[in-house]
């Protein structure tokens, strides 16, 4: 049987992660800005798209506490202050602090819940875990393109799509320009990393 949820663990932990996903967001969206005025807009869409994705969790874990609704809750934490000249630094600090969340910080507030008896609220923080290690995954890809300058070339001929218009190009590297709306390189991603495919 559950112990009382205002009493638990798990209601502290939730709103730790409520606290995370919030931050995430907008430390993804500061760094989205950062690579929009570096002409990456395909790392800027890439930290947005994601920044998105955690507001969605941020909401799964608010609602968790509905019921504590109208409290105030003290917790503590350590959350990550990364303000960074470049984007790769952005790019290496957000995947580490997803595989953090995905290996460690979910991992041990999924065990803590099952241990109070809140199996639901534990098989969420599995489930946003594993979303975590994909975000985490996403951002080391990135870059290792950037970091290898591979970001707009490939060793073989590969799809590339402008993220604005939709043009499709096959070749070894990016257009310096979409033949179309005449945007930048920087709009253009392999055909393989489009999220809506």
């Amino acid at each position: 049987m559950p112990i009382d949820f205002a009493q638990s663990q798990t209601h502290q932990n939730l709103l730790r992660a409520f606290a995370g996903e919030s931050q995430a967001r907008n430390r993804y969206t500061f760094a989205a800005g950062l690579a929009k005025r570096k002409n990456l807009h395909v790392i800027e869409a890439v930290f947005t798209f994601t920044a998105d994705q955690e507001r969605a969790h941020a909401k799964v874990y608010y609602d968790l506490l509905e019921s504590l609704s109208g409290k105030n809750i003290q917790i503590d934490g350590t959350y990550p202050v990364d303000i960074f000249p470049g984007v790769l630094e952005h790019l290496r600090a957000a995947q580490h602090n997803e595989y953090q969340e995905w290996e460690h910080d979910y991992a041990h507030f999924a065990d803590v819940a099952r241990e109070e008896g809140f199996s639901e609220i534990a098989k969420t923080f599995d489930m946003i875990a594993d979303i975590e290690k994909v975000h985490g995954d996403r951002f080391g890809r990135f870059a290792d393109l950037l970091e290898s300058e591979k970001l707009f070339v490939s060793d073989v001929k590969v799809q590339w799509m402008c993220l604005n218009c939709g043009m499709v190009i096959e070749s070894t590297r990016a257009p310096a320009m979409c033949p179309v709306c005449k945007h930048d390189q920087g709009w253009f991603i392999r055909m393989e990393m489009v999220p809506f495919h």
